[in-house]
């Protein structure tokens, strides 16, 4: 049994390496552009659809015609065959129950006039992966999208439980869907914690591999993890504003996602403090062309 399996952690030993060095991420016009210019008469229809289902209705400003082409694009791969309804609502995105090829996934829909934008720029200014990124409001979303693709992927492959990234396409993420037939996984802060000191060194254990792999998640807290009864495992998501440890203000987030969760489990009763969980987060030194 690898390190970490103990407590229902993916296991280091199984995880393939994620390979080359971080990959610049390309913003230029993709499919879905195409598509929402042509507008033929199956993309219309799609269109028609989508705006008529009930979920959908009080939506609009998140549906312009080139997130819709993005879904169409999307369905047209063979990624999403159904929508549902919405599972959360944000300032920056929504997230929706659909049906893809074989299972249930969740869609999240970045909106373009996001209310955060000069808060995602901070996040991507000084990200490797995007050096050269232009002001246009567009392209920010467009790279924070694909950021959470490539984040997600990182994390994955670095042995951290988050949800499988699926297909991305402009504003539209897909990926796995956490939760059951009654609804979504509960975050951290809304169950009750059998066992805090497990949950804690889980958390702790995905805070370092992170680490590791290069990634700070930036915004950890008892509200981006999430509780998945199917697998009785602690599941992180939200990663779109993760950043690499080559970021200017790596350090700051990082002590920020540290003091945050150290305070969490202080609150379960434990006796932890944010300078030994740093401590142990970054130790070893970070070696982002591994996992």
């Amino acid at each position: 049994m690898g390190q970490g399996t103990e407590f229902g952690l993916v296991d280091l030993e199984d995880v393939e390496t994620p390979g080359d060095e971080w990959e610049e991420i390309d913003v230029s016009e993709t499919e879905a552009d195409r598509i929402a210019r042509k507008r033929d008469r199956k993309f219309e229809q799609f269109e028609e659809r989508i705006k008529d289902a009930d979920q959908f209705k009080v939506e609009q400003s998140v549906f312009d015609d080139a997130t819709l082409a993005a879904l169409y694009k999307l369905v047209q791969d063979g990624y999403v065959e159904a929508f549902g309804g919405p599972l959360s609502t944000g300032k920056e995105a929504n997230v929706y129950l659909a049906q893809g090829d074989d299972r249930e996934v969740a869609v999240k829909i970045y909106r373009i006039n996001a209310s955060n934008f000069r808060q995602m720029r901070d996040y991507l200014e000084g990200d490797p992966r995007f050096e050269g990124l232009g002001g246009k409001k567009k392209d920010v979303v467009l790279a924070w999208t694909k950021k959470e693709l490539a984040n997600l992927e990182r994390a994955k492959a670095a042995g951290v439980r988050v949800p499988e990234p699926i297909a991305t396409e402009r504003n539209v993420l897909v990926m796995e869907y956490i939760g059951t037939e009654d609804g979504r996984a509960k975050r951290l802060g809304e169950v009750h914690i059998e066992n805090p000191q497990t949950a804690y060194e889980v958390m702790r254990e995905y805070m370092r591999r992170l680490y590791s792999a290069g990634l700070i998640h930036g915004d950890l807290s008892e509200y981006n993890v999430v509780f998945d009864a199917r697998e009785g495992q602690l599941v992180i998501i939200d990663l779109g504003q993760a950043v690499t440890v080559h970021h200017p203000n790596s350090r700051e987030f990082l002590e920020r996602d540290c003091r945050n969760v150290a305070s969490f489990f202080s609150r379960q009763g434990l006796e932890v403090s944010e300078d030994d969980l740093l401590e142990f987060v970054t130790d070893p030194e970070p070696d982002p062309s591994r996992s």
